[in-house]
C-alpha cells in the first residue's frame, strides 16, 4: 500500500509562499522524505547559502540533493547531487562524489534512451517527466503515463515522476511501479505546506502499487 515510495520536494523560491527554510521544513513534517535545492542561474555563494539552510531546516530528517552543483553538495556536506538536462555528464559527477557514504546521484531524463544512458553512467535514479501539463513547462507536451510506464519497466533503477502531480492523480502515478515523486508547487504554492505534503503522502500511503526499485536514501545530510 505505496510502500517504500519517494516524496521528494524541488526547490523554487518564485513559487514558495513562505520563508523557503519555514517552508522546508513543514514539507519534511508533512511527509517529504527528500529536498532538492535547486536555485537556477544563481551564484555558487548563494546556492550554498541555500543549501546550508536546508540542511538546517531538515535537520536530518530528510535527504538534501544539490541541483548541478557537485562542487556545493560536497563543501556543504549534503547527501547528494541531481543533474539537470545539459549538466555534468553523469559519469563525470560520479567520478567527484566520494566512494564512501552513501552520495545519491539523480538525473533528469525525458526518454528511455536518456534513462538507460544515465543509469549506465552512474545514476542512482532518475526522475522523469513531465509526466502531467504543468506551469513550470508552458507550451511543451506532457509525456503522460504510458511512457512513465514504458520507462520504469525498462530501466534497473528508481524512476520518480514529476511534472503536475497532485493528490487526485498520484495514485495512477504510482500504479506505473515509479519509485516515488518529485513535487514543486503542489506543496511550496500552497498555503500550509505541511498540509499539503500531508494530503499527497496519504494519498501515495493509500496507492495499491508498488515501486519496481525503491529509492533507497542512504545519504542524509545534517
Amino acid at each position: 500500500m505505496g510502500e517504500g515510495v519517494a516524496l521528494h520536494l524541488v526547490t523554487d523560491r518564485l513559487e514558495s509562499r513562505r520563508p523557503l527554510g519555514g517552508a522546508l521544513a513543514a514539507a519534511v513534517r508533512g511527509g517529504v522524505d527528500g529536498i532538492q535545492v535547486r536555485e537556477k542561474g544563481q551564484p555558487a555563494d548563494l546556492v550554498l547559502e541555500a543549501t546550508r539552510e536546508a540542511l538546517e531546516a531538515v535537520a536530518g530528517r530528510a535527504a538534501v540533493l544539490v541541483n548541478d552543483r557537485a562542487d556545493v553538495a560536497l563543501i556543504a556536506g549534503a547527501g547528494g547531487v541531481h543533474l539537470p538536462g545539459r549538466s555534468l555528464p553523469p559519469g563525470g559527477a560520479r567520478a567527484l562524489l566520494p566512494r564512501a557514504g552513501g552520495w545519491l546521484l539523480g538525473v533528469s531524463v525525458h526518454s528511455l534512451a536518456e534513462a538507460r544512458a544515465a543509469v549506465a553512467a552512474g545514476a542512482d535514479y532518475v526522475t522523469y517527466g513531465h509526466v502531467f501539463p504543468t506551469g513550470s513547462k508552458p507550451g511543451l507536451a506532457s509525456r503522460g503515463l504510458a511512457a512513465l510506464a514504458e520507462v520504469v519497466a525498462n530501466v534497473d533503477a528508481p524512476v520518480l515522476a514529476i511534472g503536475g502531480i497532485d493528490p487526485a492523480n498520484v495514485g495512477a502515478v504510482l500504479e506505473t511501479g515509479c519509485a516515488g515523486v518529485a513535487v514543486i508547487r503542489a506543496i511550496l504554492g500552497a498555503g500550509d505546506p505541511e498540509r499539503a505534503a500531508a494530503a499527497l503522502r496519504g494519498a501515495m500511503e493509500k496507492a495499491r502499487a508498488r515501486p519496481r526499485h525503491p529509492l533507497v536514501h542512504r545519504g542524509k545530510g545534517g
